[in-house]
């Protein structure tokens, strides 16, 4: 590990003054940026810890949620409105490490946090991410974990966050601070697909911060689950992960939010399998002709062409369990 320098920010505002050097990172729980400098791949000089910042989790009047980016993950996921108005994140969150690392993560954090492919580890690997021009190893290596939706000839690691999948189900929009002023931008929106710069893996600028993210108001969510599907039950990334929300009106589906991990470069909002499920009937059938429809786009590799059919059964599973539930 590199030598490096420790700033514990006041405010924000220090935070941002603080990060504009290119040099510097932001530190929350730790529990993926001290990994990746252990292995050298992240060396920063000076680490800005924000731990401080935004610890708190507001209610909104109409049911919505302002989260704090520094809300450790395990107070988000046992958060009494949480459980009760959005249970998608609840459960995504438990089923997405060890306590001991939930304790620590920060929301911020999770969201920021960077792919488990082996070959991103392994400085012996061609790896574009962490490399830029040195080429993919995963493309014709060992996959079985990578990506089917969203790839590049560069790069098809997959966005390991559970977290993220369900704030993509959610609407969850991402409350952002730079040294200019305040904006915001879907979490859908926020990480970039790879193409041919996938050490660029999100849309935020140098030194900006996440301040906060925002749940708005969302009745049909308090019916939502999230399904992971991976090699061994605990402590394991996903194979295929599925976050949904659904409402029904009679038979027919009113409003979906439908999103995938495990399968996708960046947390795969199912956009595709969302507008072919509203005002359909809320059967097998057109729970899986809908995901066929977002699957067309999939191009599966040597060892993980397993993903598709995977995937698709996950979704017919989740969504039917959502269907059958009495309200």
């Amino acid at each position: 590990m590199n030598p490096f320098g420790y700033v514990r920010a006041a405010d924000a505002a220090h935070a941002i003054q603080l990060g504009a050097d290119a040099r510097s990172k932001f530190l929350g729980g730790g529990t993926n940026l001290v990994d990746l400098m252990r292995e050298t791949i992240e060396r920063p000089a000076t680490l800005v810890d924000v731990t401080g910042l935004g610890a708190a989790i507001e209610e909104r009047e109409d049911g919505g949620l302002v989260i704090g980016a520094a809300v450790r993950n395990t107070a988000l996921a046992e958060h009494r409105a949480v459980r009760t108005r959005f249970p998608v994140l609840s459960r995504a969150i438990l089923s997405g490490a060890s306590g001991q690392i939930r304790n620590m993560a920060t929301v911020g954090g999770n969201i920021l946090q960077r792919t488990r492919c082996v070959y991103f580890y392994d400085d012996a690997a061609r790896c574009n991410k962490r490399s830029p021009g040195t080429g993919c190893d995963a493309i014709d290596g060992f996959n079985r974990q990578h990506a089917i939706l969203g790839g590049s000839a560069d790069c098809i690691a997959t966005h390991p966050s559970d977290m993220c999948v369900a704030l993509a189900a959610l609407d969850a929009v991402v409350h952002l601070r730079h040294a200019n002023g305040e904006r915001t931008l879907p979490l859908a929106d926020l990480h970039r697909l790879p193409g041919d710069r996938p050490d660029l893996e999100t849309r935020l600028e140098p030194g900006e911060l996440i301040v906060a993210v925002e749940l708005r108001a969302l009745p049909p969510a308090a019916r939502s689950t999230y399904r992971k599907v991976r090699d061994r039950s605990s402590y394991a990334f996903a194979l295929v992960s599925v976050a949904a929300v659904l409402e029904l009106d009679g038979g027919a589906i009113k409003h979906v939010g439908l999103a995938l991990g495990g399968v996708g470069t960046k947390p795969w909002r199912a956009l595709e399998a969302e507008q072919a499920l509203v005002g359909r009937p809320a059967t097998p059938a057109s729970f899986r002709a809908a995901i066929e429809a977002e699957l067309v786009s999939a191009e599966p590799r040597s060892g993980n062409a397993f993903k598709v059919e995977l995937a698709k059964r996950t979704v017919v599973a989740v969504l039917g369990e959502l269907a059958g539930e009495k309200r």
